[in-house]
């Protein structure tokens, strides 16, 4: 199995081991779309999107998977209560992976996360859907 798909499916397995304020399945995809009927529920969509390969030495790379995270939810952008509830989720998510290693995979080290878009406006505007995705970064010897 390729290492980022093994980094993301360990990354589903941490997310899904955890409590957090609002419950969740995380599911591994290649493609983030979802109708817009389903996300009626919250969805957290793990995918892999990229990875670099340096050289550490004469034998061996440093991989830099990095790893989307998508959560979605339909809500009502007027309600401020439930979109600071969104926006709660996701730094809880954030705290968790940030500075943790994964169990499933402890080689793989993590290195750091960008969040963008905090949340997707146009989302709202058109969708009512909130958007906010995290791309998260690990490293690996091999």
């Amino acid at each position: 199995m390729s290492t980022i798909v093994e980094v993301a499916d360990a990354m589903v397995a941490s997310l899904n081991g955890a409590s957090f304020s609002q419950p969740f399945t995380a599911v591994r995809s290649y493609l983030p779309a979802v109708e817009l009927a389903e996300l009626k529920d919250l969805h957290v969509t793990v995918i892999p999107k990229s990875e670099a390969i340096t050289v550490a030495t004469r034998e061996s790379d440093y991989f830099e998977p990095v790893i989307d995270v998508g959560i979605q939810k339909k809500v009502d952008p007027n309600d401020a209560a439930q979109m600071d509830a969104m926006c709660d989720l996701v730094q809880e998510i954030i705290d968790h992976l940030r500075h943790r290693r994964l169990e499933a995979m402890p080689d793989a080290a993590w290195l750091s996360i960008e969040h963008e878009p905090v949340f997707a406006p146009e989302h709202l505007d058109q969708e009512r859907v909130f958007t906010s995705v995290l791309s998260v970064t690990y490293r690996l010897r091999r």
